[in-house]
């Protein structure tokens, strides 16, 4: 049975259902010429056209179609939207002016809703759960790579930042634990213990590769920078002439207590392909299995651990598995991973923060994810910008993806840079890389294939990448102050922080089709997104624009062409308009404040026009503005004309 809610809006017409394949299929007209949301979306933000699937899929590189975080949710241009409230997969069919939607089968809830964008994201995100705010280090940069196996390989990457003067503020550790427990750090010694029972860091003696992960925490949060560790939601299946006998115990009594997800007939299901093949998978929907999990991974918390990489978790290939709540993997092939994150959620507390590849409905409340795997190209830089922002459309506000590209040849120094540029203004911005050797094979496997600047940069012959990259880090600490504003703002107001132009300009047709320009709060940010461009046609709506290239004042309501060479991204101000910087003594963007997320430099509120604010934050800083009058303000307040760069 199907239960409709809100069906009878005008701006919906011939609302019927049929039966096909035992399948309801509703079927409605509409004004709509343009439909978002449907989450994180490879292959265009405008839905329209499209046959979209809501299921999880993974896929190494070049998503197409798939992706790792899908939702039952759109809206359109002509004013409503709708939810399709069911973790089983459904099949949205859009074209102009019609909609058929293939619901699951059995009982189904489809809400329709009507207003603004805005409105209709924020209805959504009622339903399905509040957005959990990330801790204020998670806006700064952040630095990966696969190929760090050994706490000296970490070491030498502390030694470069320190070095380069580059402000990052979270490091993430992939490859650190034994690859069997994953939790246990690899070449650490230790007494076996009951599968029941935990270890504590002084139950570890220490050996290389990770000789004392104690004392290299420690100096990574005196630098101010924070741990992730990455987790896989598997019980693995070893290796032949593998041994590892506390994961033997683990395994075995996870199989004994019922934590483990099964097949149709009883048995422990293994998963049968692509990744982690063989292992058994642990079932979130225990909650003791929950609390074993996790307390196993309570002394990495007590070493400073500051969060986890939850990757993976894709992982239902049979849809006949079941479930200890009863359910089978028709439903939880999505709602797994939503389940999976939020028992890390539960057991890290609100000052660390996850980092996880896939989601479904309500993992809005389990910060932060990032955009998975992708080449280093320009097709998947445009490919994961459009993806970012129809996560956002769909009511997820926190997202990353991979400076560069993650996987195959290393990025050209133009590529880097027009990410890295891009990546600066986005919710979370950070570099990451694929194994040593890569996954593709065809390049040199001795190749370091980090996408550190100072790698890409040593690559490319060209040490002007890590200046250029190292100025747009700095730029974004300049940018810490706004960047936690609009963070808040998110969570109050259910909207992204990365926010395609129809959120600000929802009667605008030229904002509603353009899907390469993104909004931060006032900023209008327009990346270059092809290879050898020496600029881009930059959309600018109604209004008075300040062009922070150029430093003239432009009237919207057109497109112009922006120059911008290799190390330069367009960046607007509206009228009236804020943005509120950290920035040296010198007041120069891009100047080196450091990496601190716990105080200022010297505060600074740039505003055009007559804008109205109201500024406080954690650090004692306050401004309130009338028409651009100053009524109160402990901080400097300045027109944004008067802003210039350092040098690069």
């Amino acid at each position: 049975m199907t239960r409709l809610h809100n069906p009878n809006n005008i701006k919906i017409r011939n609302l019927t259902e049929r039966n096909e394949s035992g399948r309801s299929v509703l079927s409605y007209d509409c004004d709509a010429t343009i439909a978002y949301g449907m989450g994180e979306r490879f292959d265009g933000v405008d839905r329209m056209g499209k046959a979209t699937e809501t299921t999880i899929i993974e896929k190494f590189t070049h998503q197409g179609e798939n992706t790792y975080f899908p939702l039952p949710f759109f809206f359109c241009n002509d004013g409503h939207g709708v939810f399709v409230e069911s973790d089983a997969a459904a099949t949205f069919t859009l074209s102009r002016g019609h909609v058929e939607i293939a619901l699951p089968e059995g009982e189904c809830d489809v809400h329709f809703f009507f207003g603004t964008p805005r409105e209709m994201i924020a209805q959504f995100v009622e339903k399905t759960g509040e957005l959990a705010l990330p801790p204020d280090w998670a806006f700064g940069p952040w630095v990966s790579a696969n190929r760090w196996k050994s706490q000296r390989d970490v070491e030498e990457q502390l030694d470069k930042i320190e070095s380069s003067g580059y402000p990052a503020t979270s490091l993430v550790i992939e490859a650190w634990s034994d690859e069997a427990t994953f939790y246990l750090w690899n070449g650490a010694e230790y007494d076996g213990k009951r599968a029941e029972e935990s270890f504590f860091a002084s139950d570890l003696r220490f050996r290389e590769p990770w000789p004392n992960p104690q004392a290299m925490i420690e100096r990574m949060h005196r630098m101010g920078i924070r741990l992730i560790l990455w987790q896989i939601p598997a019980l693995k299946q070893l290796e032949e002439g593998e041994t590892c006998p506390q994961h033997d115990r683990d395994d075995a009594y996870a199989l004994e207590q019922g934590y483990v997800v099964l097949n149709a007939d009883g048995t422990p299901y293994r998963i049968p392909r692509q990744w982690f093949i063989g292992a058994h998978v642990p079932d979130f929907t225990v909650p003791e299995l929950c609390s074993w999990w996790m307390e196993k991974r309570r002394y990495l918390l007590e070493m400073g651990v500051d969060g986890f990489k939850t990757d993976g978790g894709e992982f239902m290939h049979d849809l006949s598995v079941r479930f200890h709540n009863g359910q089978s993997g028709v439903t939880m092939r999505n709602r797994y991973v939503a389940d999976y994150e939020a028992a890390y959620t539960r057991a890290i507390g609100k000052n660390r923060t996850l980092f996880s590849r896939a989601g479904y409905l309500g993992t809005q409340k389990s910060p932060i994810h990032w955009a998975g795997d992708q080449t280093s190209s320009f097709e998947e830089m445009r490919a994961v910008l459009g993806a970012g922002l129809s996560l956002g459309l769909s009511g997820v506000p926190f997202w990353s993806f991979d400076i560069g590209g993650f996987a195959g040849p290393l990025p050209s120094a133009e590529l880097y840079l027009r990410s890295t540029a891009m990546a600066t203004f986005v919710p979370v911005m950070q570099w990451h890389s694929e194994p040593l050797g890569g996954q593709f094979g065809g390049f040199d496997t001795g190749l370091v294939n980090d996408r550190s600047p100072w790698n890409i940069a040593l690559h490319a012959k060209d040490e002007s990448v890590e200046r250029v990259a190292r100025f747009y880090a700095r730029l974004r600490m300049n940018l810490l102050p706004e960047l936690l504003r609009q963070a808040k703002i998110a969570v109050e107001s259910r909207l992204p922080m990365m926010r395609h132009l129809v959120l600000d300009y929802p009667n605008d047709q030229q904002a509603q089709a353009c899907h390469d320009e993104f909004m931060l709060g006032d900023l209008l940010v327009a990346p270059v997104l092809q290879e050898g461009a020496t600029g881009r046609d930059v959309y600018l709506p109604d209004g008075q624009w300040h062009c922070f290239l150029t430093r003239e004042t432009l009237s919207g309501g057109r497109t112009v062409f922006v120059n911008a060479g290799r190390d330069e991204i367009p960046v607007f101000l509206r009228t009236p308009g804020a943005v509120v910087l950290n920035l040296p003594e010198s007041l120069l963007l891009g100047g080196d404040v450091g990496n601190s997320t716990e105080r200022m430099n010297t505060p600074v509120v740039a505003i055009c026009g007559e804008v109205d604010l109201d500024y406080s934050d954690a650090f004692g800083n306050r401004a309130t503005l009338r028409k651009g009058e100053i009524t109160q303000a402990n901080l400097r307040v300045l027109d944004v004309s008067a802003l210039q760069f350092a040098e690069i």
